[in-house]
């Protein structure tokens, strides 16, 4: 067919429908195109977003690639007919916008991932820790992105396993302030089953078990912490002492709790039985009783004279 040219990808044909007459781009990965005058493609209208693709990632359907209609939208703007308004395409190369974990390279995310370390240190340090959180958690999925690729347990794979754990704890100390609690717990038994010898995970399991009065498993924690760092001698001493004056105000409450409770329960037997005399009175002799026993005893005392 004129006009029309093989791919080669089995299956799949192109056809030129408008020649351009400009000069023809050069993309590298990364360059986003994006139709700020959200004229409806791929339904960018119903998303409320304007439409975007970056080159090189296959984050849309890898046929679009395949097919270059990247490179039919430009040369659609290329022409006069489509310049007056009809079509409004906005190329972007890498380096002029910033661009989301996704549609980053290995070594780019890899790039990243300090700096968002940094951002997210920034943020708890100002108090800020749902947007702290924010920056561990992109962090951390920057270099599983990157993990996946690997052998697990070999070199690279632990190289970026401690990164990650680095991150992830990070992010339970947001969470400790955020008093997500069982949260923390989830993540630094994960850290511990699988790096026993991490102490800063038994450390913040250690606080978050004492918030919810697990207070074996905070004991344990801290212990296990002394053990793999004695130079923590002096701050598991305070965290040990402040557990135990916690366990004792909460059986002190207890306690009080419920003994009020147990008071009050036979506060109210005392009123059932109050609102119940007939009950009493049956398991009591009545006074016409008591009058004709007192006869009998009489007359049996005369007859025995």
């Amino acid at each position: 067919m004129e006009g029309s040219m093989m791919m080669a990808v089995e299956g799949i044909k192109k056809t030129i429908l408008h020649g351009g007459t400009g000069e023809k781009p050069k993309f590298v990965t990364g360059t986003k195109l994006c139709n700020d005058e959200r004229t409806v493609i791929d339904d960018s209208k119903k998303a409320g977003m304007p439409m975007e693709m970056v080159i090189g990632n296959l984050f849309k359907l890898d046929v679009w690639e395949t097919l270059n209609i990247l490179c039919i939208f430009m040369l659609y703007c290329r022409i006069p007919q489509f310049q007056t308004g009809v079509c409004h395409m906005l190329v972007q190369q890498p380096s002029e916008y910033d661009r989301e974990s996704w549609a980053l390279n290995d070594e780019e995310r890899l790039k990243t991932v300090p700096m968002l370390h940094g951002q997210g240190n920034k943020l708890f340090k100002q108090g800020r820790y749902d947007d702290a959180t924010l920056k561990y958690k992109e962090a951390i999925m920057c270099i599983k992105n990157v993990q996946t690729k690997e052998k697990a347990w070999e070199a690279p794979w632990l190289r970026l396993e401690k990164m990650v754990n680095t991150l992830t704890l990070n992010y339970c100390q947001c969470l400790l302030r955020m008093e997500e609690y069982y949260e923390v717990i989830e993540h630094t038994t994960d850290i511990i089953n699988q790096h026993p010898g991490a102490m800063k995970a038994f450390y913040l399991s250690g606080k978050a078990n004492m918030e919810v009065w697990n207070e074996a498993e905070a004991r344990d924690d801290f212990l296990r912490v002394l053990d793999l760092d004695p130079g923590m001698k002096k701050t598991i001493k305070k965290e040990l002492a402040v557990l135990k004056m916690r366990m004792e105000l909460k059986n002190e409450e207890d306690r009080l709790k419920y003994r009020g409770m147990f008071t009050k329960m036979a506060r109210e037997q005392e009123s059932l039985e109050l609102e119940n005399p007939d009950q009493e009175i049956s398991e009591q002799t009545s006074p016409e009783q008591e009058t004709n026993q007192g006869k009998q005893i009489q007359r049996k005392h005369l007859q025995s004279k």
